[in-house]
């Protein structure tokens, strides 16, 4: 299976979690919950839950949730009241999920009982773990960052996981949001910036941690809060217990869940992701005003957007663009001549509308370039008689390092390119970005972006990475203050 032939313009989403304890049949409210962050990961997923007479069950597959984990004997087979899952795209490891062995959740074997794992974000620090634990004698069955956290545990001298499980963050950096099972304990855990999310429900007596409200939504999960950045709950038939295992931070929340990566129908920090998405759009419409006949979405994670640009502006939403809902996020074996046919496989313009129009495209981003260039064609094929783009983010001129698949800085455009530039270079009439500080006020900061101390992540904008990546330093990548 390959992945989809036009998707590597856009950043790759990370990966989502989600567990559940003292749920009749857990494994069944696992899968719906990952089915509801399927958009978190589309190359496989697991899923392992524990019976106190069978003991532990997993079943990990590639591909979709609703392919693998509907069929019968799959769930049958993971008896149990309590259970974790996992939807993965590979931003660290072996890109490709080609080995079973690297889709999670992991399972470990300790002194006092097995426990499993599941991780969403990215250690800036395995490559190093991983060398030491090697030659500590310490043998790898994945390519996975993740999997250093099992052997971090199975070294530490704790008598408890939940304390094991301490030690070993404690030598991990970078983001992390984790959901991880004992035979009777469910544990959540965020990393002390809280870059990647984590949100706690409850369902009747039973709990459920997940990356977002959207999967709680799912099974019918009663929102109560979301975990806090630095803050390991752990939950048991006693309750939920909060604990601190890292020294304070200030937040750095990643601002793109809030840009593309998440649902729109979710909420963090109590505000709706759509409109945040929604205002983007009322603040390009401020900043970067055109005079056009029609305001259409790049189908779907432009839609709200462009609504607000439509709303703020008094220039007509239309639905110029149409996406075929079926052509997924994957692609078996196409050949180059389908290939070839590009983004129009996924993509089609509506002729009769956009004719003789001048039309504002509104997208969430440009990484590449290269379906900017595609979708312009298509819209000027179609007899548009301008094209204007206007963007949800800024532009994206750094990698992330902290659960979000981006090419190497060189392949971004806007890493060597102005925005004059890059409008010539995809050949439209003008091209904006939505400022840092409107993408702010958008997302709940009516002061913009403080600059001496920003509220979110936002390295992949400015380029200023609230933890260093030593892996990538160590391999010849240098960060921004030293290539100033």
């Amino acid at each position: 299976m390959l992945s989809h032939p036009f998707d590597d313009d856009k950043l790759r989403e990370e990966c989502g979690v989600f567990g559940c304890i003292g749920l009749e049949d857990a494994a069944n409210f696992v899968a719906l919950g990952l089915h509801a962050l399927q958009h978190r990961g589309q190359e496989a997923g697991g899923i392992i839950t524990h019976h106190p007479d069978s003991g532990f069950h997993s079943a990990h597959r590639f591909g979709l949730v609703r392919d693998n984990f509907t069929k019968f004997g799959v769930i049958e087979g993971l008896p149990g009241e309590i259970g974790i899952g996992h939807v993965r795209y590979s931003t660290a490891g072996s890109k490709g999920a080609t080995q079973i062995r690297d889709v999670q959740p992991f399972f470990g074997e300790f002194a006092m009982g097995g426990a499993a794992l599941a991780h969403n974000g990215n250690i800036t620090n395995a490559v190093s773990i991983r060398r030491e634990l090697i030659e500590r004698g310490s043998i790898f069955q994945s390519s996975s960052d993740s999997e250093c956290l099992i052997h971090l545990m199975a070294r530490s001298f704790q008598k408890t996981i939940p304390e094991r499980m301490k030690d070993a963050l404690r030598r991990a950096e970078g983001a992390f949001s984790i959901v991880a099972m004992t035979r009777t304990k469910l544990i959540g855990v965020r990393d002390p910036l809280g870059v990647r999310p984590l949100v706690l429900g409850q369902l009747g007596t039973g709990w459920v941690l997940a990356s977002e409200t959207c999967a709680l939504d799912i099974i019918g999960a009663e929102f109560i809060r979301e975990i806090e950045p630095g803050e390991m709950v752990v939950i048991s038939d006693k309750g939920v217990e909060s604990m601190r295992p890292f020294g304070p931070q200030k937040p750095r929340f990643c601002v793109f869940e809030h840009v593309y990566f998440s649902r729109p129908d979710s909420f963090f920090g109590g505000r709706s992701v759509y409109e945040t998405r929604r205002q983007i759009g009322v603040e390009l419409a401020r900043e970067a005003p055109v005079d056009a006949d029609l305001v259409c979405p790049v189908p779907d994670s432009g839609t709200p957007a462009a609504i607000g640009y439509s709303q703020e502006s008094g220039i007509q939403f239309a639905l110029g663009i149409t996406r075929n809902q079926y052509m997924g996020r994957t692609f078996i074996e196409p050949s180059q001549q389908i290939r070839s046919m590009g983004v129009r496989l996924k993509l089609n313009v509506n002729r009769a509308l956009i004719r003789g129009k001048r039309i504002i495209l509104v997208d969430d981003s440009v990484v590449r370039g290269t379906t900017s260039q595609k979708i312009k064609e298509m819209i000027l094929e179609a007899g548009a008689a301008e094209v204007h783009f206007r963007i949800a983010s800024p532009p994206t001129a750094w990698p992330c390092f902290y659960g979000v698949d981006t090419p190497e800085r060189d392949k971004l455009l806007a890493a060597h390119m102005t925005e004059d530039e890059m409008r010539d270079h995809i050949g439209v009439d003008s091209l904006a970005f939505v400022s840092l500080d409107g993408l702010y006020r958008a997302a709940g900061e009516p002061g913009g972006r403080n600059h001496a101390c920003p509220q979110y992540c936002d390295a992949c904008f400015s380029g200023e990475y609230p933890v260093a990546p030593h892996d990538m330093i160590e391999r010849g990548f240098t960060p921004k203050a030293a290539a100033e």
